[in-house]
């Protein structure tokens, strides 16, 4: 039997800001035991679970991992919009004239999220 991925883990400064941020990013929930100033945070969505702990030390490099993210009921343009303004910066943009590509962002602790086309754009 294989093992199952339980939780997508983040060390971060603010568990529960970041959570807050990646539950409007996937739709999901925040634990009901979760609160300002807890030492970690869960978020729950459809796909996927995310844990986010607390560490003193910063992000300084490019993360190892990341999460590509495909929008379900928009484009990704207006995917990338919408994330903007739940507080995602633009890194590096990709998209190409003939509408292929994707967007790398930071969430607000500058980890890094790819957003990928719809699958409609995908399977035209």
């Amino acid at each position: 039997m294989s093992s199952l991925v339980r939780h997508i883990t983040f060390d971060c400064a603010d568990p529960y800001a970041l959570a807050t941020f990646w539950a409007g990013v996937l739709d999901g929930k925040l634990s009901e035991e979760d609160f300002p100033g807890d030492p970690e945070a869960l978020v729950h969505s459809v796909n996927a679970t995310l844990l986010f702990i607390r560490v003193d030390e910063g992000k300084t490099v490019k993360n190892r991992v990341h999460l590509d993210l495909q929008p379900q009921d928009r484009t990704r343009d207006e995917e990338v919009d919408r994330l903007l303004a739940l507080g995602a910066t633009l890194h590096e943009d990709h998209r190409r004239p003939d509408g292929r590509g994707w967007v790398t962002l930071h969430d607000p602790e500058g980890n890094e999220l790819c957003v990928e086309r719809e699958a409609g754009a995908r399977t035209a």
